[in-house]
């Protein structure tokens, strides 16, 4: 590991100005911890991600940990260090909740997870094969969280946070050291955004290493409280009503008063992408990479195909912070993403309500060899006038010309048709 060079933006790498945040040494020092346990995550090459976003573009897999998130740095990293011995809880819905199970059990220590009521049954399960007594209780993460903290006092275990602790943060940042060690010459690193101990982590390991390299952080916009926050100055604003996102890992709807001041002050861009293109990004992994991305673990990549990182950029590394994603929402992100890059296409027909109608719609789209996935024949509802039917057809594409011929064609075969938005087929 080189020398720390001396940052800009909050003094050498050796000390930090910035309250709660950790020092450079106890980055390392958590490299060390962890090395006994964990190996380093790959850094991919990906040529095709390169090719769309017109830049060279590497991914730190951190969805290969046994866990399927960084979360078990930060975890073990803390749990490790602990003087009391008597046992660790935490509040999670997911990530966390495993990173803490599995850390506890590495060291020998008995872990509680208290969960919101309605955390997905393989979080629960995956928490539970850990070791972990899981505790379900109430609707939302806070209230989760309340009744880890009043456990943890009747009890007497260890709270084990998810982001606000300087043991925590360190585990974290290693993820910079071992990016920087096979990418020194990179010029920005993308990091998804929720609580804020990743980021805190990354950016002060990469100011201490090269302070040159930019910190651009990530959040999803419709649940995006440290992106608001992070031109200001004070305390976290008030926070958000509503924070709804499939990149559940980062909703969270209020900033951190521990973490937000380290974003400010190490951080150099915070930016924002929609829901269409989280989903866009998890097909693009999976089919370019053949890495399975979770919401928040594919902001970074969302970003990039959005155009939103900018072009100076020309060497970056997004982080991939997880890939903990519910098999049936992957099952529908795919379709959506697919239709959204003209992969699938969805039309829809009126034709008189006579025999042979739908069998000549097929006939014609086999003639010109497309594919038809799936086909709606509707004759009854208040959209269809009587005597006719409608037909909804879903159809493989190559691209967006592709999709046009195919529209053109049906249209020249005299058939009155519309191209259907994909969450509105099939329904």
């Amino acid at each position: 590991m080189k020398k720390p060079a001396r940052s800009s933006r909050g003094g050498s790498g050796n000390r930090n100005s910035v309250r709660g945040a950790p020092s450079f040494e106890q980055i390392l020092d958590a490299r060390r911890m962890l090395s006994r346990w964990l190996e380093p995550t790959p850094l991919l090459p990906c040529a095709p991600l390169s090719r769309l976003s017109g830049r060279e573009v590497r991914l730190k897999a951190e969805n290969l940990h046994v866990v399927g998130s960084f979360k078990i740095r930060g975890a073990y990293n803390r749990i490790a260090r602990l003087a009391k011995r008597r046992g660790v809880i935490a509040a999670s819905a997911g990530n966390h909740a495993q990173g803490v199970a599995l850390a506890a059990r590495m060291i020998g220590l008995p872990a509680t997870i208290v969960m919101p009521q309605e955390t997905p049954l393989i979080k629960v399960e995956r928490t539970r094969g850990h070791g972990a007594e899981v505790i379900l209780h109430g609707d939302s993460f806070e209230e989760a969280f309340k009744e880890a903290s009043d456990l943890c006092a009747r009890r007497g275990l260890t709270f084990v946070h998810a982001y606000e602790v300087r043991d925590v943060m360190a585990g974290q940042g290693t993820i910079a050291l071992e990016i920087l060690e096979v990418f020194p010459d990179l010029d920005a690193i993308l990091v998804p955004v929720g609580g804020g101990g990743l980021i805190s982590g990354i950016a002060l390991a990469a100011r201490a290493l090269n302070p040159k390299v930019a910190i651009i952080g990530i959040q999803a916009k419709q649940a995006a409280p440290v992106s608001r926050a992070f031109g200001s100055r004070g305390r976290a604003p008030a926070p958000l009503a509503r924070a709804e996102t499939i990149a559940d890992a980062i909703r969270f709807k209020k900033a951190s008063d521990v973490t937000l001041p380290i974003i400010r002050a190490h951080v150099d861009e915070m930016l924002e992408v929609t829901e269409e293109e989280i989903s866009e990004a998890i097909v693009r992994l999976v089919e370019e990479s053949k890495l399975v991305a979770e919401g928040a673990g594919a902001v970074g990549v969302a970003a990039l195909l959005a155009g939103r990182v900018p072009a100076r950029h020309g060497r970056v590394c997004a982080v991939i912070s997880g890939g903990n994603i519910d098999l049936n929402l992957i099952a529908r992100v795919v379709e959506q993403g697919l239709s959204r890059s003209n992969r699938y296409l969805v039309v829809r027909a009126q034709v008189p309500d006579k025999p042979g109608r739908l069998l000549a719609i097929l006939s014609h789209m086999a003639q010109r060899q497309i594919n038809v996935l799936d086909v709606v024949h509707r004759r009854a509802g208040w959209s269809v006038p009587l005597g006719n039917v409608e037909i909804e057809l879903l159809v493989e594409t190559r691209n967006a010309l592709h999709a046009a011929e195919v529209i053109n064609s049906l249209s020249a075969a005299g058939y009155a048709v519309s191209r259907v938005a994909p969450a509105r087929a099939r329904r």
